[in-house]
């Protein structure tokens, strides 16, 4: 499913760049609110299994924007993680506002930064590019620079997609839209090919700027790129030990 108008989501991310704050997903089990239905559910326990460390590192669609404390993108997959079985702790390195330039300026320092080498990167950038009108192949080479990094260090990669909205014209829709599979294929990274898939233009999964989702909205999402993640940290050799610090 395509974006809404493009001058509404222009509007909502200049109000998303105002909030620039990145959250860390807690490691131990704690009471999730969910701000859409306004419960409050008890977050899974950590499995008996080796532990598996995973960067989840993006945008406000990350960061939680708009969301309670335990509800973002990062802590639903890190609770579906662990219901599942693996002893997952997923660190929330999501900024609110961030295009994929200032990811690639960040990602280095940002791994420097962890106490250990991370299992996996779940990376999704691109929403800011497209919403400001970004040339695609500034946002390929960016994007291309962070696989680069990443594969240097070794580190396995989940992309999470995004898309144009079809009413900036067809060479930019298709340009922008090849980028993330042309590079899973590259750096044999695995795949979501758009991150709102059956979320954008649903409103009961989407917060009132149409734009970012809500607590049911993410939790949806987690549904369905979790499947990508769990069989990668099932079968990872352990990189090493420590809880993460940001």
């Amino acid at each position: 499913m395509r974006y809404v108008v493009a001058a509404t989501l222009l509007q909502a991310v200049l109000l998303a760049a105002c909030n620039r704050a990145p959250s860390i997903a807690p490691p131990e089990a704690a009471p999730t609110t969910n701000a859409a239905a306004g419960s409050t559910t008890p977050r899974a326990a950590r499995p008996r299994a080796p532990e598996r460390l995973v960067l989840a590192f993006g945008d406000s669609l990350y960061a939680g924007y708009g969301l309670a404390p335990g509800a973002s993108l990062p802590d639903a997959i890190q609770d579906r993680l662990r219901r599942g079985g693996v002893n997952a702790t997923v660190v929330n390195a999501g900024v609110s506002g961030d295009t994929s330039a200032a990811g690639r300026q960040r990602l280095a320092f940002t791994l420097d930064n962890m106490t250990r080498k991370p299992d996996l990167v779940l990376l999704g950038l691109g929403g800011n590019d497209v919403l400001r009108q970004i040339s695609p192949a500034e946002t390929r080479a960016n994007m291309t620079a962070m696989l680069d990094v990443l594969k240097a260090r070794g580190i396995p990669v989940v992309l999470t997609g995004m898309r144009a909205p079809p009413n900036l014209g067809a060479d930019y829709t298709a340009a922008f839209d090849s980028i993330w599979p042309d590079l899973a294929k590259r750096y044999d990274a695995a795949l979501y090919p758009f991150v709102l898939e059956g979320v954008i233009g649903n409103p009961a999964l989407m917060q009132a700027d149409r734009v970012h989702p809500n607590a049911t909205g993410a939790a949806r999402i987690a549904d369905r790129v979790t499947p990508l993640l769990a069989p990668r940290l099932a079968t990872a050799a352990p990189l090493g030990g420590g809880m993460p610090t940001m």
